[in-house]
């Protein structure tokens, strides 16, 4: 079991149940609106009070919190000042009393030159899951857009990045396949919700709420978000993670539907380039026919056309994805492949 199948396992199931005086109902919190994924966002509307503690007093929280909180010193890449921290959260949050915690990593990022400005927080959820947050090299995209007024936190979800890793390395030092499931319990997005507070009351002065941006799977965190701890929220922008809301929905159900979804985009693409039918279809064939099922990769894996149909996961998927499709049916862009069928029919 690979390490992206060993974190979707652990995303799979959901939150543990809370008392129903503590959720409340999604579509009523006032911190809840969404944002298409193709809409920029404008973050001048859901801005955070500032907070009246000093910046001196900022820089110097860290200290206070002893070994639960570390924070290295600042450094800079193209127009952004960044600086890593550390927090030494409860393995479970249920049970902080059995002492047993892991690591979990956030890099906080503001503009060039306003380290020690007061402005408020936005704390950023990766997708995935699995992904770790993005490594910034230079302001540029929404981050540029969100460092001029916020301080946002990129956080390395528990398991992913630089926080303590769920790989099948450190799973097999777990035995037992029940042990081993009760560890991966702890990796869903409840516990995801519970770091975050634990890092918002250590890191934010005041301990205030910060607005939160989830993406795709850090979208369905987001929403956990507000069922669990509201009062920690201010604000909340979703890019394209909405999970069901209302009646149960099973996985097969998400499923059936992601087909049809499939079906659709599969058939725009050949109805806009017919041309890559003939190109697809002798590419399946050829690897197919090849020894173990397809052709050997520079990385050691093995090339099949299962793993040619998951070009569509980003393909028929984002924006410009059918054309960065088209040109990898072409002569460039299939390489050794396509030269390969030109070779064998020659």
């Amino acid at each position: 079991m690979d390490a992206a199948r060993l974190r979707c396992a652990a995303a799979i199931a959901t939150a543990t149940a809370v008392p129903a005086a503590r959720a409340l109902p999604i579509r009523r919190h006032p911190a809840f609106f969404r944002v298409p994924a193709a809409v920029g966002l404008r973050f001048s509307s859901c801005r955070i009070p500032v907070p009246r503690r000093a910046a001196a007093a900022m820089s110097s929280s860290a200290a206070a919190q002893g070994t639960e909180h570390e924070a290295d010193a600042w450094y800079a890449v193209p127009g952004l000042s960044l600086r890593d921290h550390r927090f030494a959260v409860p393995l479970d949050h249920s049970s902080p009393e059995r002492g047993d915690t892991i690591t979990v990593f956030a890099r906080e990022v503001v503009a060039a030159g306003k380290e020690y400005i007061s402005l408020p927080y936005l704390l950023y959820l990766q997708g995935g899951p699995g992904f770790e947050s993005p490594r910034p090299t230079e302001a540029g995209g929404w981050l540029k857009k969100a460092c001029e007024d916020h301080r946002v936190v990129l956080l390395d979800q528990r398991g992913t990045g630089l926080s303590t890793p769920l790989t099948p390395s450190s799973l097999s030092q777990i035995k037992s396949p029940a042990n081993q499931v009760e560890y991966l319990k702890h990796f869903r997005a409840d516990n995801i919700v519970k770091d975050a507070e634990f890092i918002r009351v250590r890191l934010v002065p005041d301990a205030k709420p910060w607005t939160v941006l989830g993406q795709s799977y850090g979208g369905f965190c987001a929403v956990t978000y507000l069922s669990f701890a509201p009062e920690g929220l201010k604000s909340v922008l979703l890019t394209g993670g909405l999970p069901p809301l209302g009646e149960p929905c099973t996985a097969d159900t998400v499923y059936r539907a992601c087909f049809k979804q499939v079906q659709q985009q599969n058939e725009k693409y050949y109805k806009r380039y017919p041309q890559d039918i003939q190109v697809v279809h002798e590419v399946i064939r050829y690897l197919s026919e090849s020894e173990g099922g397809g052709v050997l990769l520079p990385s050691g894996g093995r090339l099949t056309p299962k793993m040619l149909q998951c070009l569509g996961l980003s393909g028929l998927g984002f924006g410009g994805g059918f054309e960065r499709l088209h040109y990898l049916a072409g002569l460039r862009g299939c390489g050794i492949l396509y030269l390969s069928l030109e070779l064998k029919r020659g």
